[in-house]
């Protein structure tokens, strides 16, 4: 069940949410996506055949932690990935290997970098579908962070997985959000917040985000506390 609040405490709403929680939750849903989506989902996948590859990418991804103490590092990660890509551009290696360039970027606030490194690996022709949706989401959030929502949209458009419909429901509201677009913000919402109900999946963060469109959703999950009515008999 859900109740709409007044126009102007939505848009009181939505601006205090964007305020305080906006970079913070696409950081942070970008490291989930990362940590979650870009490693372990590729580490279920059988890539025996191409161990030599893996091994290559792990390497990348042990340089990419010290990057920061190493001035020349990240120049020869960057050829060191971009070289994986090439010998085998339509691989998960290739992937993962743009993922963490991706990472790197976005953390030191190089959105348009981070947006080039996925864009490399964008029209992948890999044998998992599920490795280039995530491809397209974490695009569209790197797009998102330039303000750039049209490209952002059109990456999300592309994400056409069930699997992934909640997550690219609840992007397309977080552009929506940023555009200043209320109703589809909600629609898209909503949209996500019934696919998680569904699939009774965590939804935490997504509660918030509808609250400060104006929506109030009741979690069937989640008990709310009985409250004491006192009746006045005089």
């Amino acid at each position: 069940m859900s109740a709409s609040l007044s126009e102007e405490e939505q848009l009181e709403g939505l601006k205090s949410f964007t305020k305080k929680y906006g970079s913070a939750i696409i950081s942070g849903i970008l490291i989930a996506l990362i940590a979650f989506f870009g490693w372990e989902y590729w580490q279920k996948k059988n890539l025996a055949e191409s161990q030599m590859q893996t091994a290559k990418v792990q390497q990348l991804m042990d340089d990419a932690r010290n990057v920061q103490a190493n001035p020349n590092a990240m120049t020869e990660l960057t050829e060191a990935a971009d070289k994986i890509v090439k010998d085998d551009p339509d691989s998960a290696q290739a992937i993962q290997t743009q993922f963490v360039m991706a990472k790197l970027a976005y953390d030191k606030g190089d959105y348009a970098g981070a947006e080039k490194a996925l864009k490399k690996v964008e029209n992948s022709k890999v044998k998992d579908s599920g490795l280039t949706q995530i491809v397209k989401l974490r695009l569209a959030y790197a797009q998102l962070a330039q303000n750039k929502y049209d490209d952002a949209l059109k990456s999300l458009a592309l994400v056409t997985d069930p699997a992934f419909k909640a997550t690219a429901d609840e992007a397309r509201g977080d552009v929506y959000v940023a555009k200043s677009d209320i109703e589809n913000a909600k629609k898209a919402y909503q949209s996500a917040w019934d696919a998680l109900i569904e699939r009774k999946q965590e939804r935490q963060i997504l509660q918030i985000k509808l609250e400060s469109v104006g929506v109030l959703v009741d979690d069937p999950e989640i008990e709310r506390p009985i409250l004491e009515t006192h009746v006045d008999e005089s």
